[in-house]
């Protein structure tokens, strides 16, 4: 089936008249009728009645015409946004975010790169991080930023962008709420809401809790979920400081920050950039994180991580 034995019919069906076709189509009379009579063969009936006043559809050019003028349009789409690409009017860029990472922290790199890049079309997916390994390499996620992270493989590269600390987040209501810092005696006696499916909240709870681990009476192996029963004074969650959380919801440092993460982002070794991702790995990496997120990494922070096995 070629597409434009599709149009020439298209034409005839819209106009019921095969002169006025001819014309619409700039082709003449004999071939548009010998492009729809191929057409008619390769679907292996008639399209069209054929009377000098009264051309029309028949039942199978009826069943056919809408299918054929969504391929019309799907392929005439496409040919467009070849013809953008290749200009450089539309620049897509996809980025994965982990659960535990919010948006906000991308929305000013890509608002910085947009100036460059006047086409650019942002997708935001968010996945698990080992699934966002998984998408990076099969090329459906461009970039990602992630926290708690085991098993890199080799293809990916690896750049750490800033550390945050973990805190408790709770109801204004609950008991502890009006603590300026929690204390480790005051979370031994908490209700802590099992989130053992993050890499760093076991090693979390082995360093806050080495005589006996905390009460979990509820869990869920989803951050929203978990916010939902500390809304509603089920207990406290211990969580990146700067994880996306419901605005009801409270975060009060704990006693002595144990605990601190690193964010970092991933993209696929040896693989080319477009220039979408190019300006947006090179303004993430340059980006002063100390303004709004956790603090900037530093040497001995790093080291101290890397000594206690508390980065993720």
């Amino acid at each position: 089936m070629e597409l434009h034995q599709v149009r020439y019919f298209l034409a005839v069906a819209s106009t019921l008249n095969f002169t006025r076709a001819a014309e619409m189509c700039n082709v003449t009379q004999p071939a548009l009728t010998k492009g729809v009579q191929k057409l008619e063969q390769e679907l292996g009936g008639e399209l069209i009645y054929r009377e000098r006043q009264l051309t029309h559809l028949t039942d199978l050019g009826k069943a056919v015409l809408p299918m054929l003028e969504r391929a019309l349009a799907s392929t005439e789409a496409v040919r467009r946004r070849a013809r953008e690409f290749q200009k450089k009017e539309v620049a897509p860029l996809t980025i994965g975010l982990a659960p535990s990472i919010s948006a906000s922290l991308v929305v000013e790199p890509i608002a910085e790169i947009r100036k460059i890049v006047p086409g650019l079309h942002v997708e935001l997916r968010e996945e698990p991080p080992s699934r966002l390994v998984e998408l990076l390499l099969e090329g459906e996620v461009n970039v990602a930023l992630v926290g708690d992270l085991y098993d890199r493989p080799e293809r990916i590269d690896d750049w750490a962008l800033f550390e945050e600390r973990y805190v408790a987040v709770l109801a204004p209501s609950h008991e502890l709420a009006d603590r300026p810092v929690i204390g480790m005696d005051a979370l031994r006696e908490a209700n802590i809401l099992d989130r053992s499916y993050c890499d760093v909240a076991p090693k979390f709870l082995r360093r806050c809790f080495p005589d006996a681990p905390p009460r979990h009476n509820h869990r869920s192996c989803r951050d929203l979920h978990l916010q939902h029963l500390a809304a509603a004074g089920f207990g406290i969650v211990l969580a990146p400081e700067h994880m996306p959380r419901l605005p009801t919801l409270k975060a009060l440092p704990i006693e002595g920050d144990p605990v601190w993460r690193e964010v970092r982002l991933l993209a696929v070794q040896g693989r080319r950039y477009s220039p979408a991702l190019d300006a947006f790995i090179k303004v993430v990496r340059l980006h002063d994180w100390s303004l709004h997120a956790g603090s900037p990494l530093q040497s001995g922070r790093h080291s101290h991580l890397e000594a206690t096995g508390m980065s993720a």
